[in-house]
């Protein structure tokens, strides 16, 4: 089995991993108390998941800088756009009191304004972990 077959296909655990992220948006935003406090929740569950898919691509796939941060940037813009796509669909149900094109225009731009900080920061990251990563000689 060469190099490239015993890598599992990327996509598919972007996929997932992309899918996590509305998962995580969905349901820490049921609760109707403390609001606020799941909001922060969510942010650090997506965090948390954003943390281990990074760990994931460099130290368990043992992908370079530049292919773990798109790995990762992917299934983060994956969520953005299944975000927005959500976030469409209930306004169908519960119509916003401001006009629905704005979540056609977030269904456009909400993968592209999550993804590219993804992999800046995954890259940033990726980069310094360089330093420390042993060769693989």
């Amino acid at each position: 089995m060469t190099e490239a077959q015993s890598k599992s296909p990327w996509i598919s655990h972007a996929i997932l991993v992309g899918i996590v992220y509305p998962v995580i948006g969905v349901f820490f935003a049921i609760p109707h108390t403390h609001v606020q406090a799941w909001r922060y929740a969510a942010w650090i569950a997506s965090a948390i998941v954003y943390a281990t898919h990074i760990w994931y691509e460099y130290f368990r796939q043992r992908n370079s800088a530049k292919s773990t941060a798109l790995h990762v940037a992917v299934a983060v813009a994956i969520g953005g756009l299944a975000l927005a796509i959500l976030a469409l669909f209930h306004s169908l149900l519960a119509p916003p009191n401001y006009s629905r094109w704005r979540f056609g225009l977030a269904v456009m731009l909400w993968p592209i304004l999550t993804g590219l900080p993804a992999f800046v920061v995954a890259l940033v990251i990726t980069v310094l972990l360089n330093r420390f990563r042993p060769s693989k000689d």
